[in-house]
């Protein structure tokens, strides 16, 4: 029979952060597939409920119409870019935290988003982990 491991009970106040990113939705807009896939089965293994949209305008109708606590946006995009898309979501859902993702290293459109009021900026590929505890922290903010 296995031997039973005690763990010390979690301050209320870590619980509470727990369950807000179990309750949490992210929503992740992206033109490649494949990332969205990567994404998908990243937040689900973490528990996290994760909508992923392909398109702009899907996705801005669906946030509008739901809760997203944070939106992760590619940056570079053909029908809309993401800074695009973050200016409608600053109008329509401010609540809602951007951390936009981007293939290209280019430090004038990190610090332009940084300025538009993202909650982060990261390049592809980056660590799935760092993603992680960077949404979790755009929850708990």
């Amino acid at each position: 029979m296995p031997t039973a491991i005690h763990l010390p009970e979690a301050p209320a106040e870590s619980v509470a952060k727990v369950e807000a990113f179990d309750q949490a939705c992210v929503c992740v807009l992206d033109d490649d597939l494949s990332m969205l896939k990567a994404l998908d089965r990243l937040f689900k293994s973490d528990g996290v409920t994760i909508k992923t949209f392909s398109e702009p305008s899907a996705f801005l109708s669906a946030v509008a119409n739901g809760s997203c606590h944070v939106a992760i946006l590619d940056v570079w995009m053909p029908e809309m870019n993401g800074l695009e898309v973050h200016a409608v979501l600053r109008k329509t859902t401010p609540e809602t935290r951007v951390i936009f993702i981007s293939g290209r290293t280019d430090p004038s459109m990190r610090q332009t988003a940084l300025d538009a009021g993202a909650f982060g900026f990261l390049s592809k590929p980056f660590d799935d982990e760092f993603l992680l505890q960077l949404v979790r922290r755009a929850i708990a903010s």
